[in-house]
């Protein structure tokens, strides 16, 4: 159904990194999600009613926490497809972040409500009614929610969006709840066993598991998290992809929302090369990582001496110091200044994260090494820390 309507409502719809395809994507998974869920209410919410079933009667209420979910993914997704403003001009994409944690927070919100009802099914346990229509409605809204996640956690990992994979998770999550309710109604009608109120404490459980995954994966984005080491690769793969450029570093992405990423870097290029041949050459990179990746890049150029003898063996000994402290450590922007007494060896030291020396004592150490070497070598150090 949501391939049907996407190939009718979604115009290129394959072209997912525009932000107005995802905000589509997104606003038809909210309106789909919405209507399902209404109507997994309104039938759980009857039968619960009739059954005297705490469980089924919670997992309606369940579903109709769905759907306000799904309506904050819908509203979500408009607002992020707000235009630039000059209060907010890198756009508005955030907000599917927040619109996604909501979510989480609504999630957790229902499963501890689950949690308190079932307690008190347990010390105050009441028959349940089982019907044919109970059967049939509890495995409908299995086979619904089982749908749901399937198409949620395929558009969901297609435009990389965490309000969706959340509606994913949580869509999993009711489809095992309601199994489990489907087995006590049915243990209760063969049995004398009375596992409403048990049951209903294993769907709460299982629907505040998915809350903490989902407020988790929202939490983290909207915090700064560390760039994904693809895209990563990509931007490094393809400023190394032209001749005249030595090197690459100081990388920092700025994630504004899904399709809003700016990126800024350090390109190593000759020192000795023309200055407007150089700047043609930064500025073609910059433009072929817009149209590529769709991010726009600020790039930093880095005169780097090559030929010069001194230079390379002076950058040898630094990197062999380095590599005698740890083989995860490397250099760049390297540079020597001769003086009439001593030689600054001057670079940036890039180190992994959860390095077992600090900043301050890695920089002594590796002083220390190069001096051993030489006296009247002093090294200037600037630690960066790895990015892939």
């Amino acid at each position: 159904m949501i391939t049907l309507l996407s190939k009718v409502f979604i115009k290129n719809r394959e072209n997912i990194t525009d932000p107005n395809i995802r905000q589509s994507y997104g606003i038809l998974c909210g309106a789909v999600g919405i209507f399902l869920n209404l109507c997994l209410f309104a039938g759980k919410f009857f039968v619960g009613i009739i059954s005297n079933s705490i469980a089924i009667t919670a997992d309606a209420f369940n579903n109709l926490s769905d759907a306000g979910s799904s309506i904050i993914t819908l509203i979500g997704f408009r607002m992020a497809g707000q235009k630039p403003d000059p209060h907010h001009p890198f756009g508005h994409g955030r907000i599917e972040y927040i619109s996604g944690l909501l979510v989480a927070v609504i999630i957790l919100f229902m499963g501890l409500e689950l949690l308190k009802s079932s307690f008190s099914k347990i010390i105050h346990p009441e028959p349940l009614t089982f019907s044919p229509i109970l059967l049939f409605v509890l495995l409908a809204s299995i086979l619904v929610k089982g749908y749901m996640f399937l198409y949620n956690r395929q558009i969901g990992t297609k435009l990389n969006s965490s309000p969706i994979l959340a509606t994913a998770a949580d869509s999993l999550s009711d489809m095992l709840a309601t199994s489990l309710v489907l087995i006590a109604a049915l243990i209760s009608h063969f049995t004398t066993l009375s596992i409403d109120g048990w049951c209903g404490i294993l769907v709460g459980l299982f629907i505040c598991y998915g809350g903490y995954h989902a407020a988790r994966d929202t939490i983290s984005p909207l915090l700064g998290q560390a760039p994904d080491k693809d895209f990563v690769r990509q931007i490094h793969n393809l400023v190394m992809a032209h001749e005249g450029i030595l090197g690459v570093h100081d990388l920092i992405v700025h994630n504004y929302g899904p399709g809003r990423i700016l990126i800024s870097l350090h390109a190593e290029v000759p020192a000795d090369g023309c200055l407007l041949e150089l700047h043609e050459l930064i500025d073609t990179i910059e433009h072929q990582l817009k149209e590529q990746l769709h991010c726009h890049a600020v790039i930093h150029m880095d005169p780097v001496c090559v030929g010069d003898e001194e230079t390379a063996r002076l950058k040898h000994l630094a990197e062999d110091c380095l590599h005698g402290i740890s083989e995860s450590l490397s250099l760049h922007d390297f540079r020597i200044v001769a003086g009439p007494t001593h030689t600054n060896l001057i670079f940036d030291v890039v180190i992994p994260y959860h390095f077992p020396l600090s900043d301050k004592e890695l920089t002594t150490l590796i002083q220390d090494k190069i001096r051993q070497r030489n006296p009247n070598y002093t090294a200037i150090i600037d630690v960066d820390k790895q990015m892939i």
